[in-house]
């Protein structure tokens, strides 16, 4: 779903945006350049899996916030957690680096992905990347979470 399909498919859906394109970025310290019309709502994405291969996650928080693993998985349960790889992004989100996104669970078909997301979009705007690195999408994150849950795909709020 690249993004031209992306934004059909939140039309199709009635999921009401706004579209900020910019410059490629390939990390918050890139995007943190950028003039954002809500930059509190910005989101930060880490696609990681545990030692086995057998379970990934797409943990999704604030831009500023930083994510420890360790202190994830024992509030989680889940086995050791590292990040995975290019190929394996590709392979199952058929995104690259640096276009990691919630929006990029809806090109999982084996709904293989766990999305945790961060407590504090509970009931807000969210921002993130329409699969492509070359825009945000600024969307309700209670629509976001609809849409993937009608997906397949597993949605947790947690506090992070």
């Amino acid at each position: 779903m690249n993004k031209k399909v992306t934004y059909e498919f939140l039309n199709s859906h009635g999921i009401c945006y706004e579209v900020t394109e910019h410059k490629a970025v390939y990390n918050m310290a890139e995007l943190a350049a950028i003039e954002l019309p809500y930059p509190e709502a910005d989101a930060k994405n880490l696609f990681v899996r545990d030692d086995k291969k057998r379970q990934y996650y797409l943990i999704t928080v604030r831009g500023n916030k930083r994510v420890d693993l360790k202190a994830f998985r024992r509030s989680n349960g889940t086995r050791p957690l590292s990040f995975a790889s290019e190929e394996e992004l590709f392979s199952i989100l058929k995104l690259t680096p640096g276009a990691v996104t919630p929006l990029g669970l809806l090109n999982d078909q084996d709904h293989r992905v766990l999305l945790y997301l961060d407590r504090d979009f509970e009931g807000q705007m969210i921002g993130c990347h329409p699969n492509d690195n070359t825009a945000t999408v600024w969307l309700k994150a209670d629509d976001l979470v609809a849409l993937i849950k009608k997906h397949g795909n597993t949605v947790s709020f947690v506090d992070l």
